[in-house]
C-alpha cells in the first residue's frame, strides 16, 4: 500500500530518532516518498545531511524560513502528504498536539493538516506512566491519532518499563495499515464494549465479569478494514483500540444517549455487556450500615434495551445491526429467539458458563445466527474471532447497496 505515498515525517528529540534512517530507508524501499521534518532537539541526535541523504529531499526544520514561509509553506507541507508520522514522538510533542500548541514548525504542522496522523511515542517510563502524559494519550485517542507502541523494555536512561519505541518493522506495519485501502473504506460502523456500571451509591455499583476484550478486539478489525469507528465503551479491563472514535461510558442510559448521537453508521455491533436493570433509588452518599444490620432495600428499574431500540428504529437504522448473546446454558436456542425478539440482523452467541473460561478470557467460540441459520466456528483466540466477524461485516455490507 506505500507504493506512491508520500509520508510527512516529524523526528522528534529522543534518544529513538537514531532509529529513524532505518525507517526511510524502509519506506523509500516500499515506493513511498519521504518529507522530513527535524526538530530542533531531534537535529541533537540525527544530523540534517544524514536524513537528507536517505529521503532524497531536503530537511525541513525551520517555521520562519522566508522562501517556503512566502509560499505558506507550512500549510502545504501538512496536507501534500497522505500521512503524517511522528517519530520517535516524546512527551513534549504529545502535549504539544493534545493542547493544540504550535510554536515551532513540527507542532504547526500537526494542527494545520488534515491528514490522519500516526505516532510512535518513546520516553522515559515514568514519563509515560505520569498522570499527565495519560491525559494526553486519552485526548489524541479521542482525535483519532494512531499509535504504534510503546512497548517494555530497556531504556537508554537505564530503567525498564513501558515507554520504549517500537522497532522500525513495526512502525512501517502501522503506517501500511494506516494507508490501506480496506474493503470497509467511507462506512461507519458502531461497536459497543465492556461492561456497565450501576450506581447503588456514590462508592458502589452493580457491573458484570466483561473485560471488553472481543469489543475492543473487533474495533481494532473494523479499523483496519478501513472503517470509521466510534466505539462506545463501558469501564472495560482493556484499553481501548488505537486510530478510533472512543467514547467512554458508565451505565447503559449513557450508553443508549452515545450510540443515538453516534448514528447514522452503516453498521452497528453490540458486544457490550449490558446490564439489564439499574438501581432506581441509588443514594448521592455513601450507605451506612444500621445498627440492626439490616441490608437497604433497593428498587431496580428497566435499563433501556438499545439493541432493540436501534434494530426497529425505522428511518435511519443502520443497514446491519448485530447483536451479541452471552448465554450460560441452551446457547442457540436462547441465541435465536433473541435475535428474533430484538429484531436485528445478526446474534453473536457463545456460552460463557464458568467452565469455558471465555467471559474475561483470551479466547472465544461463537455462533452467528441470522435468519438464514447458524454458523458455529471453532474456538479461537478473540482477535481471530473479531477479524473473521469483521470480513463478514464487509462482505456484507459490499454486496449491500448503498
Amino acid at each position: 500500500m506505500l507504493a506512491g505515498k508520500r509520508i510527512l515525517l516529524i523526528i522528534g528529540g529522543g534518544i529513538a530518532a537514531f532509529k529513524t534512517p532505518e525507517l526511510i530507508r524502509s519506506l523509500r524501499g516500499a515506493g513511498a516518498a519521504v518529507t522530513p521534518v527535524l526538530t530542533q532537539a531531534g537535529a541533537q541526535f540525527v544530523t540534517p545531511l544524514t536524513i537528507s541523504s536517505l529521503a532524497g529531499e531536503v530537511v525541513h526544520g525551520d517555521l520562519f524560513d522566508l522562501t517556503h514561509e512566502a509560499e505558506i509553506g507550512h500549510i502545504q507541507l501538512s496536507r501534500a502528504a497522505d500521512l503524517v508520522v511522528v517519530v520517535p514522538a516524546t512527551a513534549d510533542l504529545m502535549a504539544k498536539m493534545a493542547q493544540g500548541l504550535a510554536n515551532d514548525l513540527a507542532s504547526t504542522l500537526l494542527l494545520a493538516t488534515d491528514k490522519r496522523v500516526l505516532i510512535a511515542p518513546a520516553m522515559n517510563v515514568r514519563m509515560w506512566e505520569h498522570a499527565a502524559t495519560q491525559r494526553n494519550i486519552a485526548t489524541l485517542k479521542a482525535d483519532g491519532v494512531l499509535f504504534a507502541g510503546p512497548t517494555d523494555g530497556d531504556m537508554a536512561c537505564g530503567e525498564f518499563g513501558a515507554g520504549r519505541m517500537v522497532e522500525p518493522v513495526d512502525i512501517l506495519h502501522a503506517i501500511d495499515t494506516a494507508l490501506s485501502d480496506g474493503p470497509l473504506k467511507g462506512r461507519h460502523v458502531i461497536v459497543t464494549s465492556g461492561p456497565t456500571h450501576e450506581p447503588i451509591d456514590p462508592v458502589r455499583y452493580i457491573a458484570n465479569r466483561s473485560s471488553g476484550a472481543q469489543g475492543t478486539a473487533l474495533a481494532a478489525a473494523l479499523r483496519d478494514l478501513g472503517a470509521q469507528v466510534s466505539f462506545v465503551s463501558g469501564p472495560a479491563s482493556v484499553p481501548p483500540p488505537e486510530g478510533v472514535r472512543v467514547i467512554p461510558v458508565e451505565t447503559a442510559r449513557e450508553m443508549r444517549d452515545a450510540v443515538r448521537a453516534a448514528l447514522p453508521a452503516d453498521a452497528a455491533v453490540f458486544a457490550a455487556a449490558v446490564a439489564d436493570w439499574h438501581v432506581e433509588n441509588a443514594a448521592d452518599r455513601k450507605m451506612k450500615k444500621d445498627a440492626t444490620g439490616t441490608p437497604p432495600a433497593l428498587r431496580f428499574a428497566e435499563n433501556p434495551d438499545i439493541l432493540a431500540e436501534v434494530s426497529q428504529m425505522g428511518a435511519g437504522r443502520p443497514g446491519l445491526v448485530v447483536g451479541f448473546a452471552a448465554e450460560t446454558h441452551d446457547v442457540a436456542r436462547f441465541a435465536s429467539e433473541k435475535r428474533l425478539r430484538k429484531g436485528c440482523d445478526w446474534i453473536v452467541a457463545n456460552d460463557v458458563s464458568p467452565g469455558t473460561g471465555i467471559m474475561g478470557g483470551s479466547e472465544n467460540a461463537v455462533t452467528v445466527i441470522d435468519a438464514a441459520g447458524a454458523e458455529s466456528w471453532e474456538r479461537a483466540s478473540k482477535d481471530a474471532v473479531a477479524r473473521r466477524l469483521a470480513a463478514r461485516i464487509a462482505a456484507h455490507l459490499n454486496a449491500t447497496p448503498n
